[in-house]
């Protein structure tokens, strides 16, 4: 009910639709918005319009921003939000757009010393809750030339955001009627702790190592591989595939 009530909130207002030029000159540069049917492209085209009017890009450090760029990116934040529409895209505004990587100061707290230290993590995307969401340029553009490789910041970062739309990221967002709860989190939960145990096994895995971080981070890795390289998901752990395909549609990407 919630959904259909923002739903019908967002269609009193209607933004601005995006100029046919600038449209079709920026999907031929998204592989993964490209290769999507004719209707999920309109439906990109319309929840991209959304985003564009509702948030707000900050270039930092000499980053430069057009509306191509702009439109890129709302194109690649928005592919994870077709099934949702532009519910999952509520909670925050701000985009904060750097160059290439960017330094995050970090505190660390020992709980058997009590020691706080502190250190700088160089990354390529953040996302924050209720906060900004924080992109490499660099790295977003290396993303849409090699498009098929199994990474995509932009998408693992939404999947963040989505992930903390009901409170701090734990590997399980809002899901549709359709989808169970519980058969999210059995699968998730397997699937993480099998990848767990090969990585502290130091065996190789189909799914990057860096998923062990966390539930969280776990979520959002594969959510880049559904996108990018879902036989290499499906291989992985069918199951967690078939949940992603039912949560996000089916992936544009070739086999």
């Amino acid at each position: 009910m919630a959904g259909a009530w923002w739903r019908q909130w967002l269609s009193r207002f209607d933004p601005p639709a995006i100029p046919d030029v600038l449209w079709r000159r920026t999907l031929s540069a998204c592989p993964l918005a490209r290769r999507l049917d004719d209707d999920r492209q309109n439906e990109l085209r319309r929840i991209a319009a959304h985003f564009l009017a509702r948030k707000r890009f900050h270039p930092l450090a000499g980053a430069e921003l057009d509306d191509r760029l702009r439109l890129l990116i709302a194109l690649q934040a928005c592919l994870p939000a077709l099934r949702q529409g532009s519910t999952g895209l509520r909670g925050w505004r701000e985009i904060l757009v750097y160059p290439g990587e960017f330094k995050v100061r970090r505190s660390h707290h020992d709980e058997h010393s009590g020691v706080v230290s502190e250190a700088d993590d160089v990354l390529i995307g953040e996302a924050w809750e209720r906060g900004p969401l924080i992109l490499s340029l660099a790295d977003v553009q290396l993303d849409l030339e090699q498009p098929w490789d199994g990474y995509n910041v932009v998408v693992h970062e939404m999947a963040h955001k989505f992930d903390m739309l009901d409170g701090a990221p734990d590997g399980v967002p809002p899901l549709p009627e359709e989808i169970s709860r519980r058969d999210w989190i059995v699968a998730f939960q397997r699937a993480y702790d099998h990848l767990s145990n090969d990585v502290a096994r130091g065996r190789d895995t189909l799914i990057d190592p860096y998923a062990a971080e966390g539930p969280d981070e776990f979520f959002a890795v594969v959510s880049e591989l559904h996108w990018s390289q879902p036989g290499v998901l499906k291989r992985a752990d069918p199951m967690v595939a078939a949940l992603l395909d039912a949560y996000y549609g089916p992936s544009p990407a070739p086999y």
